[in-house]
């Protein structure tokens, strides 16, 4: 398998990123036309890794090409979904892969200024970065006349304040102009009326990583690595009850069952595996019958489920559904923004009756009028954390309902109890 990102973990240091044949993408990129570049991309079926999957070449040629404001590059590193943990490593083991990939990305769209906007926590990775960007500052790859070219760039990283919302992009933008992070009503879209209300382009840190690896090969040959309409590799991070939990660069379209058991394993202790999150927690649970799946975003879709950002939770025989439901209702109500009125709501009330459920005090009713809730937030909001909070809470209650009914009928846990 030809891998497109893990083989430059480790190169830290810029000196050995560049014997490893960095930064020869991004001066390739900048002998060529920006359209060329942008055609490279969109050939190589490359899907936005941070949850959405839309084509990250279409979205480039959303940007107007002449235009008299300033076009900006926001790289989001926010990385907020539980369960998460694959921006990380790239900015923590191989800072350059993303900066090189900036590179890329703002010559084809026209932009001189870009944003590294990472999330609070990431605090020892922040300054990893800064570290990065002034010794790639040093070498003439950033600043003015970026390889004895006319093209300027400038990057800067800008920390969060540890808001689940901000990878919604345009709370990203918010917080970014130093105003709380409410995602934006659209249109108009960031392509158009983004930072500043400028031209804007925002993207993962695991797409914009890709694009040296695309640059170099072709956008073809990457296309060739994944399936049809979802090329490439991806990174998958796999926590839970596996032999070996972890982070898996496959190809796209790889089995669930597949990445569970050749190479995360197995389950732990050979036990029956219960259920699996394959998206992080706003990606609708699977069951142990539906791991025969593809993992790419059509075939996710398709099973009613999302790819998501690539972070699969898997849960054993021994975990307790109810308990999941409390987790993760818990979580999205504690990181509603509050801006929209069924989120801001129903979140918390989702919490409240999942939080009877778990603890033995569930009411006849209440599985049917969690469905409901989160029925009535579908749909209704103005960003995607209110569908995120609500389409779990359906997918849990479909098919672990017996389940949660015993704990309702019997006041108790009936795992716990085995």
């Amino acid at each position: 398998m030809n891998l497109v990102i893990t083989p430059w973990f480790g190169r830290v240091r810029i000196d050995e990123y560049i014997k490893g044949g960095g930064y020869e993408a991004a001066r390739k990129a900048l002998s060529m036309k920006p359209e060329e570049v942008i055609e490279e991309v969109k050939k190589s079926n490359l899907r936005g890794r941070g949850g959405a999957g839309f084509p990250t070449g279409v979205k480039w040629s959303f940007v107007p090409k002449e235009t008299n404001r300033p076009k900006y590059l926001c790289i989001n590193a926010d990385e907020g979904e539980p369960g998460t943990f694959k921006d990380r490593y790239i900015m923590e083991k191989s800072p350059h892969l993303l900066i090189e990939g900036a590179i890329i990305a703002s010559w084809a769209v026209g932009i001189n200024t870009a944003y590294i906007y990472i999330r609070g926590e990431y605090a020892k990775i922040a300054l990893a970065l800064e570290r990065a960007i002034e010794e790639a500052y040093s070498k003439g790859f950033l600043g003015k006349g970026i390889f004895g070219t006319d093209f300027n760039l400038d990057i800067y990283v800008h920390r969060g304040a540890g808001a689940y919302v901000c990878g919604e992009e345009t709370a990203l933008i918010e917080s970014l102009e130093g105003k709380r992070g409410n995602p934006r009503i659209r249109p108009p879209f960031p392509a158009t009326h983004g930072l500043y209300y400028c031209p804007t382009v925002v993207n993962n840190v695991e797409t914009i990583s890709c694009l040296p690896s695309i640059i170099r090969e072709g956008g073809e040959w990457f296309a060739a690595l994944g399936v049809e309409r979802s090329g490439g590799t991806k990174l998958f991070a796999v926590s839970g009850h596996v032999k070996n939990p972890g982070l898996y660069e496959l190809p796209m379209g790889v089995s669930l069952r597949e990445l569970i058991y050749n190479h995360a394993g197995g389950i732990r202790e050979n036990r029956r595996l219960k259920a699996v999150i394959p998206g992080g927690t706003s990606s609708p649970v699977l069951t142990a019958e539906e791991i025969d799946i593809s993992l790419d975003f059509d075939s996710m879709m398709k099973a009613g489920t999302m790819l998501g950002s690539g972070a699969v939770i898997v849960m054993d025989d021994t975990t307790c559904m109810a308990h999941v439901l409390r987790v993760i209702t818990r979580f999205y109500a504690h990181e509603s923004c509050g801006q929209c009125t069924p989120c801001r709501q129903g979140t918390p009330w989702m919490a409240k009756i999942a939080e009877r459920i778990a603890t033995g005090r569930g009411r006849k009713g209440d599985i049917d009028l969690l469905i409901d809730i989160a029925n009535s937030i579908m749909g209704k909001t103005i960003c995607p954390l209110g569908d995120a909070a609500a389409m779990p809470v359906i997918a849990i209650c479909d098919k672990f309902r017996a389940e949660l009914e015993e704990h309702i009928r019997e006041k108790r846990c009936p795992i716990e109890r085995e």
